[in-house]
């Protein structure tokens, strides 16, 4: 048999999803107990006690100085600036994309400007975004849409551009509008993508905002990070980044799900 067409069974399937993670563990042990037995002071590698001590201390025990629990407040804080970027960005790429996909006349006035938008390098705004919108709240959403909703916008007009032209053809002929079209034709094959596109954007929206939290923030995941770096701590920087990725991970399973449930006809792969 082919091996393309040699499919591991369930129990097979999950051994190999798992032997990867289960290396980079096995080769971070290693490391640790290598650097460690030269210099039990290292903090490049800590050990697992230690890195377990330290997610205790800022996940479970009340900051001294605040009283809050650090691991929790940082994530909301992150977390609430997250969903407000890409609920922002959602609504302007569904909204665009449409228009964008579905009208000449639009496509011709804003698909070059939004392509041409696409190519600027998000943190070489940031500066700009500061000077302009503050130190707030309101610059670390704005970079993340900025970000975000240009490829969000071209990646949606171009699956609107890829519908059968039949099918509008017959909605034409049976009356519909460019409005009736739109909500009925064209929204509810696109929707599932749009989600698609979202998870997609997941990584690229935690980098903008990692690196906005990291300049001007009191509170965040990247505020953090960058906090204890200066003292070398990798005890809390390890387990920091595993939770950003973690809850990655968890966005974008949930969306999975979401997109199941709202859209079970679709085909699209979860992966």
């Amino acid at each position: 048999m082919r091996l393309i067409n040699r499919r591991p069974d369930r129990t097979t399937a999950l051994l190999l999803a798992l032997l990867p993670f289960a290396l980079v563990i096995l080769a971070y042990v290693l490391g640790s107990a290598a650097r460690l037995a030269e210099n039990p002071a290292d903090k490049l590698l800590p050990s697992l006690a230690t890195l377990a001590d330290a997610i205790g201390r800022v996940a479970l025990n009340p900051d001294a100085r605040t009283g809050d629990y650090l691991l929790l407040n940082d994530t909301l804080a992150t977390l609430d600036r997250l969903v407000s970027a890409l609920a922002l960005s959602t609504a302007i790429a569904l909204v665009t994309g449409m228009l964008i996909g579905m009208l000449p006349a639009v496509r011709a006035l804003l698909a070059p400007f939004v392509a041409m938008v696409s190519m600027v390098p998000p943190l070489a705004l940031l500066p700009i975004l500061f000077i302009v919108m503050g130190l707030g709240e309101a610059s670390k959403v704005a970079l993340i849409t900025i970000g975000v909703t240009p490829f969000l916008i071209r990646d949606l007009a171009m699956r609107v551009e890829e519908l059968p032209r039949e099918q509008t053809i017959k909605a034409e002929t049976l009356g519909g509008s460019s409005w009736q079209i739109a909500l009925r034709v064209v929204l509810p094959q696109i929707a599932p993508r749009l989600i698609d596109a979202v998870r997609l954007s997941l990584g690229p929206a935690f980098l903008f905002l990692i690196a906005a939290e990291a300049i001007a923030a009191e509170a965040g995941l990247g505020y953090r990070i960058f906090l204890v770096r200066r003292y070398l701590a990798m005890d809390v920087i390890l387990p920091y980044v595993a939770w950003i990725t973690l809850l990655s991970v968890l966005m974008d399973y949930a969306l999975v799900r979401l997109r199941r449930a709202l859209f079970p006809w679709y085909g699209g792969r979860s992966a």
